[in-house]
């Protein structure tokens, strides 16, 4: 049908334009909110070291940093790398937990969770290793790469199952858990890492993070109400 002059394409057949840029929204908002957070600490002068979890924090009952690290990055070359990770792990698990306000809560819930749990357990790394004499004794961590690994170790399952939850001992998340293991080691001997600035690389937390996300993906999906079983 025409409507002076202007042919609708669905009608004539013709595939509507997929978007451009389509990954699901609440890992659009997560993103935009970690580089707002960068942006308005930048523009206002404050340290990072103000938000950072620090040695000393969670002896001393100080808890917020657990959460508030993962909003706070080093530079901008930092909060874009991270933005990049979580665009391209936090979009399959996005879709798997849906994007309806239970599957965005669940998704945003996992991301903290695998933030929190890499950075206690960083902390709790640190301390031992403080008090050997082999670490730092005054250290502190910025940045959601903690938080984003549980997404990439997520992701690694979703890729195992295509769609669905692959097994924990399948062939591509033995595989990718291993090459992050090996990526982080070295960062952590040479220090290299893209991003840093030559900064110490909080290693340790990243592989944390990716095994948290590995198992917690399976109890997020019950909570988000996603259908897809597990593969066998």
């Amino acid at each position: 049908m025409a409507d002076g002059g202007n042919v609708r394409p669905e009608l004539l057949g013709a595939p509507r334009a997929e978007p451009a840029f389509n990954a699901p929204w609440p890992v659009v908002a997560l993103i935009a909110a970690l580089i707002l957070a960068h942006a308005v600490r930048a523009w206002l002068g404050v340290d990072a070291g103000r938000f950072a979890l620090a040695a000393g924090d969670l002896s001393a009952g100080r808890w917020s940093g657990l959460v508030s690290h993962l909003f706070v990055h080093a530079s901008w070359a930092h909060v874009l790398m991270n933005s990049v990770f979580i665009l391209a792990f936090g979009t399959p698990v996005a879709r798997y937990l849906g994007t309806g306000g239970r599957g965005a809560m669940t998704f945003l819930a996992f991301f903290l969770v695998c933030g929190v749990l890499a950075g206690a357990g960083f902390a709790a790394i640190a301390h031992a290793l403080a008090a050997l004499g082999l670490g730092p004794v005054d250290w502190g961590v910025v940045g959601a790469s903690g938080a984003a690994s549980g997404l990439m170790g997520a992701a690694a399952r979703l890729i195992e199952g295509r769609g669905r939850l692959g097994r924990l001992g399948g062939r591509t998340v033995v595989g990718m858990s291993v090459a992050w293991i090996v990526v982080n080691v070295i960062f952590g001997a040479t220090g290299l890492a893209p991003g840093t600035q030559g900064a110490p690389v909080a290693w340790q937390a990243h592989i944390l993070g990716y095994f948290a996300g590995l198992l917690l993906i399976l109890p997020a999906g019950w909570l988000a109400g996603a259908r897809a079983g597990v593969n066998r």
